[in-house]
């Protein structure tokens, strides 16, 4: 769903929250009380200025006597929103890309993430979210990998920062895990993967996750993406520009023969870590 079709869905969302709200007799804030919201809040749902969560959306049900109809518009927008919406056009385009170029500095590669890493990232980022919601954010999350496993997948070239291998992220067992994914990939010849070690120093895209993706029909595109932020960048001259950055990068990392050993060995230390707490 176009990000325009997506906001006119949560338009009507609010537009019926306040038609069944004004039949029922209720004011924002008398509907809020029973909700457990804001009288405001209600307001902003109802101009989609913000999106309900799930509970909320079951208790407006449950008040305005609606049959579900709040839950089966919010699980379908929400089925409909797979990804955040600064995301959800790079996803689209990834899908349709025949190279893909990707500099990580902190934290695996989403496309290469093991459903457990994914979980960790998503609960660090969202320590107060209902089990159901982390399980939404894996489920896009791991809906994604299946481009690496299509005959016509893409080429899929990606630089790691060393940091990514130290950051133990969800702890040593799912570290060693995930690093042995990762390993399996190479060895598979699913992704080409270098690792740009602490040792090569300062760079030009230093802290800066940059993923460029090529196209058989179409100029390539650059994504970036910041808290809580994203931009799609396909003006040439700036595509040219991070290209270069990313080949700088590229010149500097590990070759791929020599960065597969330090990510086994990696996984490995991680192992032996785990058996032993």
């Amino acid at each position: 769903m176009a990000n325009g079709s997506r906001q006119a869905a949560w338009e009507f969302f609010g537009t019926e929250l306040r038609r069944h709200r004004e039949e029922s007799g209720f004011t924002q804030v008398e509907l809020g009380a029973r909700v457990f919201v804001s009288g405001g809040y209600i307001g902003q749902f109802e101009q989609a200025i913000r999106k309900p969560q799930l509970d909320v959306a079951r208790r407006i049900d449950e008040t305005l006597r609606t049959d579900g109809i709040f839950e089966r518009m919010w699980r379908k927008l929400i089925k409909e929103q797979t990804y955040t919406e600064y995301f959800s056009h790079a996803a689209e385009l990834e899908r349709l890309a025949t190279e893909i170029y990707e500099y990580a500095p902190a934290v695996v590669p989403g496309l290469m993430q093991t459903r457990e890493y994914a979980r960790a990232m998503f609960l660090a980022g969202n320590p107060l979210a209902t089990d159901e919601y982390i399980e939404e954010l894996i489920k896009g999350r791991l809906d994604r990998t299946r481009i690496l496993k299509d005959a016509t997948r893409p080429v899929y070239w990606v630089v790691v920062h060393e940091t990514v291998l130290r950051a133990p992220v969800g702890g040593p067992a799912v570290m060693a895990r995930q690093l042995d994914h990762i390993a399996a990939l190479m060895r598979q010849r699913t992704v080409l993967l270098q690792m740009l070690p602490f040792s090569a120093g300062a760079h030009p895209a230093m802290g800066k996750m940059m993923w460029l993706m090529e196209f058989e029909d179409a100029p390539p595109t650059v994504y970036t993406e910041g808290m809580l932020s994203g931009s799609l960048l396909d003006e040439p001259a700036l595509v040219k520009r991070i290209r270069a950055s990313y080949d700088h990068i590229r010149a500097a990392a590990l070759s791929p023969e020599a960065s597969l050993p330090l990510i086994e060995s990696a996984a490995e230390d991680y192992r032996r870590c785990a058996s032993s707490s």
